[in-house]
């Protein structure tokens, strides 16, 4: 009994660790691509050249990587108060039976493929902007909805359940000394819960900042940084997938030095999460 305990124990262990086996593979096979170019023209020359032409020698991807920065943030400019207010309301104010129907839904919104999130943009949003506000429609407003639509059940469901966490003396004793339910809620739920709803923020970001389908439909995937919210712009994922079929030489390890820095991007944002939810649970 021992041994088969045993056993079973290694063949966990070996399925946990297989995961890493898989991460260090993905991350020395875009480094063993794109290293060489970074090795040759240097990360200096790379983040900082505004110029993207591989075929001429020119391999700046500064334009990219303020487009995805900004989208992201105008994404969760709009998703991070929405989906906190949506969790707000199913967790202090939503009853169980209402609960029971919207959470669901929301996390059904997950479920959706980007590709749909982005045919929407283009047959309703891009239309919308184009007639109401101007430009061609195609541009960093218009992404940055459809993105902030699509992190929305990221952070309301990790949002959530941070207030769901929540113990109920705090709210109890916030009662019993007189406060309203919005008292309550705005002083003791939501800084209690609050590394937990930072955690969702920032995976929510980097949910955006590596969605590439819809933003390659709705962005207008031009290489410049925008000057204002109704220009088009290309992000890093988009660069990627638009150029890739094709690219060969210098060109395609560049883009292979493009999918490192949006490696690291993400990383970065991701350990700051884990970072946060460990810190919220020592508390």
């Amino acid at each position: 009994m021992k041994r088969e305990e045993i056993h079973i124990e290694w063949t966990f262990r070996l399925f946990a660790f297989s995961s890493l086996l898989f991460l260090f593979l993905i991350l020395f096979f875009i480094l063993f691509e794109g290293s060489p170019l970074l090795y040759k023209v240097g990360l200096r020359s790379v983040l900082l050249e505004q110029r993207w032409a591989p075929t001429k020698g020119s391999f700046g991807i500064l334009p990219m990587v303020v487009s995805s920065f900004l989208v992201t943030f105008g994404a969760l400019c709009l998703g991070a108060p929405l989906g906190l207010f949506c969790a707000i309301f199913l967790s202090e104010y939503a009853s169980r039976s209402v609960r029971m129907v919207l959470k669901p839904t929301l996390e059904l919104l997950a479920a959706i493929p980007s590709v749909v999130y982005g045919f929407m943009g283009v047959v309703y949003l891009v239309p919308i902007v184009r007639e109401y506000l101007g430009g061609p429609g195609f541009s960093l407003l218009t992404t940055s909805l459809v993105l902030g639509i699509m992190i929305l059940p990221t952070i309301t469901s990790i949002s959530f359940d941070a207030m769901q966490s929540v113990p109920g003396p705090f709210r109890e004793g916030s009662y019993a000394m007189g406060a309203t339910r919005w008292q309550t809620i705005w002083r003791i739920t939501l800084p209690s819960a609050r590394s937990g709803i930072v955690a969702g923020f920032i995976l929510g970001m980097g949910r955006a900042i590596g969605e590439t389908m819809a933003v390659i439909m709705v962005a207008g995937n031009a290489l410049s940084i925008p000057k204002g919210l109704l220009e088009p712009l290309r992000t890093l994922t988009g660069n990627i997938a638009l150029e890739l079929a094709y690219a060969t030489g210098e060109h395609r390890s560049a883009l292979f030095t493009t999918g490192v820095i949006l490696l690291l991007i993400i990383m970065i944002f991701n350990s700051v999460a884990n970072f946060v939810v460990k810190k919220r649970i020592v508390r």
